[in-house]
């Protein structure tokens, strides 16, 4: 009788440990991660037919998560709530490609760019490819109203001697050069390499090498922790090909050698940037 009232407390016990080692198990995965994109900016993040958003960058930082081992909920907002959203503690960080810039660097932290952002000509099909800003000489380059493409486009129009035709979308810009209208449109280069895996009328031609800025993901600054496991991961997916293979399926071309989704740099952040951490660390990719 002894012995089964010994085994019938043993038994309690043990049901009454299960029960409290439960919902330690059930805390120990972590909440989903939280981010946000603009959902207009075609092929980062735009609509789908049927709901949703589809792109580049929800592509991308839906497999970073996943192999973080992490649940992710993407919104789709405009791009100017997106850093006060991160800021106020909506959003872990930013999935939406952000420019690396001095002053953005002193107020949050940002992983390794993991693509260039650059200005980059557009022309129609069968065009002469241009070479320099010279051979613009009286034609017309067709740009977005209000970008930084319009603003120097009309600065080198001025030296140079040819037309600037201002329109309010990008679409539209494209669509002057497509008509004969302008020669040439001049913007972001994966939306010019995007249009242009779409349309064969449409050939993306000279890149402004020297416009070149680092796209990165930012996280706020007292979050380091969550800056290195969003760059390792990252990184890894440089080292496998994997992000080339995104680069390819979105922007229609394969990352020269020399491209971000190759590069894997030392330390974390942008180097020559605030809040680069030089520091070395082994990569560990599973």
């Amino acid at each position: 009788m002894l012995n089964r009232k010994l085994a019938a407390a043993a038994a309690i016990l043990l049901l009454g440990m299960g029960a409290a080692v439960a919902p330690a198990q059930a805390q120990d995965k972590q909440p989903p991660l939280k981010t946000g994109v603009d959902g207009t900016f075609a092929p980062h993040a735009f609509p789908k037919l049927g709901g949703g958003t589809q792109g580049f960058n929800v592509d991308l930082f839906t497999e970073v998560a996943k192999r973080m081992h992490r649940d992710i909920v993407i919104d789709s907002v405009s791009f100017s709530t997106l850093i006060p959203g991160m800021e106020s503690g909506r959003y872990d960080f930013i999935a939406a490609p952000v420019t690396v810039t001095k002053e953005r660097a002193e107020n949050m932290l940002f992983t390794a760019g993991y693509l260039w952002t650059s200005f980059q000509f557009g022309i129609k099909k069968g065009s002469a490819p241009i070479k320099s800003w010279a051979d613009l000489k009286g034609k017309a380059v067709a740009v977005n109203k209000g970008t930084p493409y319009e603003t120097l486009s009309k600065k080198m129009g001025q030296e140079i001697g040819f037309e600037v035709q201002a329109y309010d979308t990008q679409p539209d810009a494209i669509q002057a050069v497509l008509s004969g209208r302008a020669y040439a449109t001049i913007a972001g280069n994966t939306i010019i390499l995007y249009t242009a895996s779409k349309n064969p009328q449409f050939v993306a031609d000279l890149e402004l090498t020297d416009t070149r800025a680092h796209w990165a993901a930012p996280v706020p600054k007292s979050n380091p922790k969550l800056r290195a496991q969003l760059q390792d991961t990252l990184d890894c997916m440089k080292k496998d090909g994997s992000l080339v293979k995104l680069s390819e399926k979105w922007f229609g071309r394969t990352p020269p050698a020399d491209a971000l989704e190759r590069t894997v740099t030392p330390g974390y952040g942008v180097p020559g940037m605030p809040g680069y951490d030089p520091t070395p660390h082994e990569l560990h990719c599973g």
